[in-house]
């Protein structure tokens, strides 16, 4: 499979876009891999907007500060983006609203476990999926362990924080696991930002 490189750094919407489809243009028959490299959340929203309104399987990965690597994929017969006039793209809005999530627990609800892990993980993907994500989301006890070296959500809460999203793990409750060094995402924090950001919220939203 062919892969392009697309170097947008810098670049505001809808150049990233732009670059992205003129690349994907250029596939072969059998499709290819667009690697599109962008400094702002924004580029990677939109960029995943195309792609789902392409039907086209896509992810995104936070690199560094304002670094990310979108990457998109066209498979055989699936049909390439066509390029249109830079003017003619539309630039979606900030997908980050002002509700803050906080997760205090690996499971959700009370009962079995087994099934809590199930409602959970489709919580965090669902939370995903909408259409204002979260600014923050909160994790504290024993939701660290969804942050963690072999959580089930980490590729749906690296898809978020690569779109913005802030995702903060208590740094004593890591300690308190022995999880300090087996955080995969976002960063940690303490009780005094937990406390700070669920006071300031327009929203919170629980499991």
């Amino acid at each position: 499979m062919r892969k392009i490189v697309v170097n947008a750094m810098g670049e505001q919407c809808p150049i990233p876009v732009v670059k992205a489809k003129k690349a994907m243009a250029e596939f072969p028959q059998e499709g290819g891999e667009a690697e599109i490299l962008v400094d702002n959340e924004i580029s990677v929203q939109n960029l995943g907007k195309m792609a789902d309104q392409k039907g086209l399987k896509w992810n995104s990965e936070k690199t560094a500060e304002h670094e990310y690597r979108v990457h998109i994929f066209v498979g055989e017969g699936q049909e390439k983006p066509k390029v249109k006039a830079a003017e003619e793209e539309v630039c979606m809005p900030d997908r980050r609203g002002h509700s803050v999530a906080v997760i205090s627990s690996s499971v959700m609800g009370n009962g079995d476990d087994e099934l809590g892990k199930i409602l959970m993980k489709g919580f965090i993907y669902a939370l995903s999926q909408l259409d204002t994500l979260p600014e923050t989301i909160l994790f504290y006890n024993g939701g660290v362990f969804l942050t963690t070296e072999g959580s089930d959500s980490l590729e749906d809460l690296k898809s978020m924080e690569a779109q913005g999203v802030k995702i903060l793990s208590c740094g004593t409750c890591l300690n308190y696991y022995g999880l300090t060094e087996k955080l995969q995402v976002g960063s940690v924090t303490n009780m005094y930002v937990i406390a700070e950001k669920m006071a300031g919220a327009s929203n919170l939203i629980r499991p």
